[in-house]
């Protein structure tokens, strides 16, 4: 659904064009929003200063943005005139990619006039190494419609270094030649880089080679299986190229991308966040979906910008933002304090503050629970889990094998001893994760092994053996022979058994799913299909559950734990009319790389010092995911650093906010289906 006449986010609903505060004004054809900054309160009432364009999801907005391009292409065709495209390559852009060759498809969307340009390529890189951009935009598009193999340019890097300058000024001049590029679809790094035009780039910045910076990388790493093996440099196009662009989009999907747009969008224009230069361009838009915008001022406080109707769920984000604010616990705000911090018109309609403040503790006190499947024989009014019945059938879904016990172990363990029939789930095998020394040190074990207890050992030999040479010859990123995979699946499966006999959970209750999605062997997975919902439907069947959990992480709207959440969702909703599911709430939670925000708990299970060392020593027992992992991403703490790291900031919270202190709190949030 588009969202631009007006805004829908959750319990918000605003009028674009509606007057008071929002007030538009054209400046070359540059759709901006005005804004004054209130020094008196501290708060900075910035709003956009580029068009920006919010949808529901990453599907509609590739869509929307294929079909422009799409009307592009033909305008262009009845011109007889060719349509010039600057491409991005990545994972926001693939949606765009496969709805492109939809259209070509099924409505004859013809590409035979379209000359394109990408943005940047690694350097050095091969055009079949698996993450040259020219085998991905091969695969995402180029090889699934008509489009003239001489009209594709992505830049080279297979050029002597010496070589390099010149190819640059070359490329530049083919745009030049042909006009110019028509519109440029970009996406956007962690710090603000568009193409590889990293923090620091000058906004005349040329087509040239560049040095990545370390948050590139580490973004990168995955797809490299490991930061040793992703590449230092590449050739981007300047920034200079891409805004002589006649047209620019600028798509961004996920949580993970929502302060990056915000900077972007609502900041200064700076070389720090080469995105802003944007808000220059004479017709730039940034189309997002509702996470990567739930950042920008008029989403994530739209107090601050617009006259609005005060739901629940508004007041309690909007006093707890204030409490944090100026570090007071809730019950000490007063009136001045709303008043200053441009409240006053939730105090005029339900103050004085004192009334205000009381409720919203009153809410947040409510969310904590010793009993997160109900306390038995309690008036479970104000809990957030039902007491009945006192014995609870439990199901929690792990997308990998050890985010059970990372992400909620304090509560799993608490459910385990509260007496609950507790199952796990675990989605994936998570081989992937696996170093490849780690996958010989088992191999060599199962022979020894073997060998100790006189069993014949020929079989496991030429497995080891064979394991051996694939991985001294193992080139970056080539996919592990079937028998590694295995092998590496087995090592997460054993961790993951003893995970669930620490926290006192039988065999039979552990359930191994092994969703086809994930068994590709590489980085990249498939789409979910109608076989990972039969599997997960199954299970849940199985169980007849009274409570799931589930990962709720949606920062990356392709990564795993998203995939994995989506074919819950669907198993859910086709189960609904089965009567046992008239009894079962799903709880989402969320893993070690982000917390839920305060205002969004709706259930938070507390643990004390030594609970909080209990859950350490469990996310211990998978010895393959210490000391350096294979995705240990941009964060170099250990999982169990993350985990009790953001578990005691979320207990900190509850403290700054007046309440009882804890030395740590598992935080989640209910679905309703």
């Amino acid at each position: 659904m588009l969202l631009f006449s007006f805004l829908q986010f959750g319990d918000i609903k605003l009028t674009i064009g509606q007057k008071n505060k929002i007030n538009f004004y054209s400046n070359k054809q540059h759709i901006m929003l005005k804004s004054k900054l209130d020094k008196s309160t501290g708060f900075e009432k910035r709003f956009e200063n580029i068009g920006t364009v919010v949808y529901e999801n990453s599907a509609s907005a590739s869509k929307a943005i294929a079909k422009e391009i799409a009307d592009l292409i033909k305008v262009k065709q009845s011109q007889k005139q060719p349509c010039i495209l600057g491409l991005a390559t990545g994972s926001s852009p693939k949606g765009l990619y496969a709805e492109l060759v939809r259209l070509h498809k099924e409505d004859d969307l013809s590409f035979k006039n379209v000359v394109s340009f990408n943005l940047d390529e690694y350097y050095p890189m091969e055009p079949d190494s698996v993450n040259s951009y020219v085998r991905f935009m091969q695969e995402q598009l180029f090889n699934h419609v008509d489009i003239l193999p001489e009209n594709c340019h992505v830049p080279d890097g297979t050029l002597a270094k010496e070589e390099i300058r010149d190819y640059c000024d070359q490329y530049e001049a083919k745009i030049e030649a042909l006009g110019g590029i028509d519109l440029q679809i970009l996406g956007i790094g962690g710090n603000g880089h568009i193409g590889f035009n990293e923090s620091g780039s000058l906004q005349n910045s040329r087509t040239r080679l560049v040095a990545l910076d370390h948050i590139t990388r580490v973004a990168a790493s995955g797809d490299f299986s490991g930061l040793e093996n992703t590449p230092r440099t590449a050739i981007t196009l300047g920034v200079k190229k891409i805004m002589e662009a006649k047209r620019v989009i600028l798509m961004a999907w996920g949580e993970k991308k929502s302060n990056i747009i915000k900077e972007s969008v609502e900041g200064a224009v700076t070389s720090q966040v080469p995105a802003s230069y944007l808000q220059e361009h004479r017709n730039a838009t940034f189309i997002l979906d509702k996470a990567a915008a739930s950042k920008l001022t008029r989403i994530n406080t739209p107090w601050l910008v617009e006259k609005i109707v005060w739901t629940d769920k508004l007041i309690k984000k909007a006093v707890l933002s204030l409490a944090l604010h100026l570090d007071k616990p809730i019950l000490m705000l007063t009136d001045a304090d709303y008043i200053e911090n441009g409240m006053s018109d939730l105090l005029a309609d339900s103050g004085p503050a004192y009334d205000i403040n009381i409720k919203i503790f009153n809410k947040l006190q409510n969310t904590i629970t010793g009993w997160p499947g109900g306390k038995p024989n309690a008036d479970d009014s104000k809990r957030p889990e039902r007491a009945e019945p006192a014995k609870k059938r439990v199901l929690i879904f792990s997308p990998h094998p050890d985010d059970d016990i990372i992400s909620m172990g304090g509560t799993f363990k608490r459910l385990v001893e509260q007496g609950h029939e507790v199952h796990v789930g675990y989605q994936t095998s998570g081989n992937i994760a696996v170093a490849d020394d780690e996958a010989l040190r088992f191999a060599n074990f199962v022979c020894d092994y073997n060998e100790k207890f006189a069993i014949d050992n020929s079989e496991a030999n030429a497995i080891y053996k064979k394991a051996t040479s694939f991985l001294k010859n193992k080139k970056s990123s080539e996919i592990d022979i079937q028998e590694v995979r295995y092998i590496k699946g087995l090592i997460r499966k054993g961790e993951a058994r003893s995970t669930c006999h620490f926290v006192g959970i039988p065999d039979a209750q552990i359930h191994f799913m092994e969703l086809p999605f994930y068994e590709t062997g590489a980085i990249k997975k498939n789409p979910i299909g109608i076989a990972d919902v039969e599997i997960t439907k199954s299970l849940i069947e199985k169980v007849k559950p009274h409570q799931i959990y589930a990962a709720g992480d949606l920062a990356d709207p392709h990564g795993t734990h998203k995939v994995c959440l989506d074919a819950i969702f669907a198993a859910v909703k086709e189960l609904k009319p089965k009567k046992f599911m008239k009894d079962c709430w799903v709880w989402l939670y969320r893993g070690a790389w982000q917390e839920w925000g305060i205002d969004e708990i709706e259930m938070a299970v507390p643990m004390g010092p030594d609970q909080v060392l209990e859950k350490r020593k469990g996310i211990f027992k998978h010895q393959s995911q210490k000391d350096g992992v294979v995705f240990q991403g941009s964060d170099s703490r250990e999982f169990w650093q993350r985990a009790e790291d953001r578990n005691s900031e979320t207990a900190e919270l509850y403290d700054q906010l007046g309440l009882s202190h804890y030395a740590a709190m598992e935080a989640f949030v209910r679905w309703h289906y």
